[in-house]
């Protein structure tokens, strides 16, 4: 069975990661490398765990995370649907199990809010995973005085969390936010059909979905 670190491995793999980073900060986009990449794969894993998965689709989702953010070297538009196409032919000349390349195929191509759906648990927990990685350090953009709103949200999360509580089948996202920088307000202007496609995903894992922000429950 294809296994995560088979999949660190690959070099065509690691060489569409670098680049899509690369292209990504050229017009002006947040960090989408090696730490984004593997903190969703982190977090992805961690939640099915949490939830009591089974060991292969714990790793699918790890496997999923990774590889959810491959399409950007093709473009930014659309590029779940891209990196699902990519994903395809190279996990099956690595030899995946087609049903488990369905799942993971289907996962990417649905994690953007745009379009994305959580259609399985492994889709689920990488929407959750994907859209909690807010944070100051993603910023690649050093002008403050040029900052968007994108920039300017980010930049103001000083600490993020997801946290998956089992017993009482919730699925908690906590900020800190820097109110000097950015508003709460300004937070649910770019990031409201993040938080929306959260819960859906939530809901598919049979929890609630909550968002605390400076330890006030918005959600």
């Amino acid at each position: 069975m294809v296994t995560l670190d088979d999949i660190k491995k690959n070099e065509a793999i690691d060489s569409f990661i670098r680049k899509g980073n690369e292209y990504l900060g050229i017009i002006g986009y947040t960090e989408h490398s090696y730490r984004h990449i593997n903190l969703v794969s982190g977090l992805a894993k961690n939640i099915l765990q949490k939830l009591n998965y089974s060991q292969r689709i714990i790793e699918l989702a790890a496997i999923a995370g990774y590889l959810h953010d491959i399409g950007n070297v093709i473009s930014r538009n659309q590029h779940g649907i891209s990196g699902a196409v990519l994903c395809s032919n190279i996990l099956l000349n690595m030899g995946m199990d087609p049903e488990e390349l369905s799942i993971v195929i289907s996962a990417i191509a649905n994690h953007e809010e745009e379009y994305g759906h959580p259609v399985n648990e492994v889709g689920a927990a990488l929407i959750l995973a994907d859209k909690s990685d807010v944070h100051m350090s993603r910023v690649r953009n050093e002008d403050r005085s040029t900052f968007d709103i994108h920039d300017r949200v980010n930049f103001a999360v000083k600490e993020s969390f997801l946290k998956i509580d089992n017993y009482d089948k919730k699925i908690i996202m906590d900020l800190n936010i820097d109110l000097n920088i950015c508003s709460v307000m300004e937070y649910f202007e770019i990031f409201l059909t993040r938080m929306t496609l959260c819960r859906r995903a939530a809901i598919f894992l049979d929890c609630s979905f909550e968002l605390v922000i400076n330890e006030a429950k918005l959600l």
